[in-house]
């Protein structure tokens, strides 16, 4: 039977998740968007790994379940929400919205509102097993994170990318975490080419992706994941 010390290291490291989500929901307002994407990084290593700790200690337990999502909420909710936030005062506004310009920024928290019906919805969704139904969250969070950084290091992209653009891709990808898109998952069963074509399509390219564009593509990364995912979709 498993002692008060083991029964709660899953949650501890839950708590860890929760813990840097907040530190980087705070370097996201202060507009240190690589610490922030960090602190994202490191919380969803901690939410891999209070999974994985609970399965193999065989103290999963209902409060730890509820405590991973209110973890996520933040890490993958509060945080993402807090980069848009900042991003929207680095944008170019254009002149036909400038009278809103001042409230822009606060359509960035509908991501929090979004992530946290994707994780309601995934907590009681038993088609989720083996993969996704929507957007999941950490990749959301790594999106746009990424995409805050690429902007952030080039100006004249904040000038392209203007806060119309912005507003429109938080509605894109707030409705893409409740939508019912299959998407794939990156768990490998076996190595057979067979099992795994999708995936290992995918992480060929996402390498190459990466290599061209640094962390910065992790951004392009997710945007193929979303346009692979719809492809398999269409063609099963």
């Amino acid at each position: 039977m498993p002692n008060i010390i083991t029964k709660n290291i899953p949650n501890s490291i839950t708590s860890c998740n929760l813990f840097c989500g907040c530190i980087a929901s705070y370097m996201a307002f202060m507009s240190d968007f690589q610490m922030a994407m960090l602190f994202i990084v490191l919380g969803a290593v901690f939410d891999f790994f209070d999974g994985m700790s609970a399965r193999l200690l065989d103290v999963s337990s209902p409060i730890g379940k509820e405590l991973d999502s209110l973890a996520d909420n933040i890490t993958f909710g509060l945080a993402p929400s807090a980069i848009v936030f900042s991003l929207f005062k680095e944008v170019y506004i254009p002149d036909f919205i400038s009278g809103i310009s001042d409230y822009l920024p606060y359509t960035a928290f509908l991501i929090s509102v979004f992530s946290a019906l994707r994780l309601a919805k995934f907590n009681l969704d038993e088609r989720q097993t083996t993969s996704f139904i929507g957007m999941p969250t950490p990749a959301n969070a790594l999106f746009w994170s990424s995409l805050a950084i690429f902007v952030h290091e080039h100006q004249y992209v904040a000038q392209l990318f203007n806060a119309l653009c912005l507003l429109l891709l938080v509605v894109v990808m707030s409705l893409l975490l409740v939508s019912e898109l299959p998407m794939f998952s990156l768990k490998f069963k076996n190595l057979k080419w067979q099992n795994n074509k999708i995936r290992y399509i995918f992480l060929v390219v996402s390498i190459i992706l990466l290599v061209l564009f640094g962390i910065s593509g992790l951004a392009a990364v997710i945007v193929w994941y979303i346009v692979l995912s719809a492809l398999t979709n269409r063609k099963s």
